[in-house]
């Protein structure tokens, strides 16, 4: 599996992703909508963002952002196609996401996660710090904050 640099152009690929794999936990439609800022990729943001895909053969399977500030990194963006996850497409890209950001002089990544990829972040080395209220539509939502220390 290979994992590069995003093209502006691959941004409508990239919104199709982060909608299939944001649907694939059967959120309701209502609140898909009301991510559609989130979850939407322009090829501006992939031109002033550390945007990074990773291929299953010719096609995009997944891909990550990650934005730094000093010495501390947020994971902004990862996300896989519902038919590549299991796959260890995630797993690339979580640690090609911890690679870039120590190249780029983090220290530290924060991950503001959703509900159903806690376990997965868990597991790939990160723990939970905190948690923020993500209530939607009168529906109690809870958002886990993670963290994991990165090696120099």
């Amino acid at each position: 599996m290979i994992v590069r640099r995003a093209m502006a152009a691959e941004a409508g690929t990239l919104t199709v992703i982060a909608y299939a794999a944001k649907r694939h936990w059967g959120y309701p439609e209502s609140w898909i909508a009301r991510w559609s800022d989130v979850l939407t990729i322009t090829p501006d943001f992939i031109r002033s963002h550390p945007v990074h895909v990773a291929l299953h053969g010719d096609a995009i399977a997944g891909f990550h952002t990650i934005l730094v500030e000093g010495e501390r990194a947020s994971l902004e963006h990862l996300w896989v196609l519902p038919e590549h996850m299991g796959q260890g497409v995630g797993s690339r890209l979580f640690r090609h996401a911890l690679d870039t950001a120590v190249a780029l002089g983090a220290r530290t990544l924060t991950i503001e996660s959703d509900p159903y990829a806690e376990a997965f972040y868990m597991h790939m080395g990160a723990r939970r710090t905190g948690a923020r209220d993500a209530s939607v539509d009168g529906t109690p939502r809870v958002l886990p904050i993670l963290e994991i220390a990165l090696v120099k």
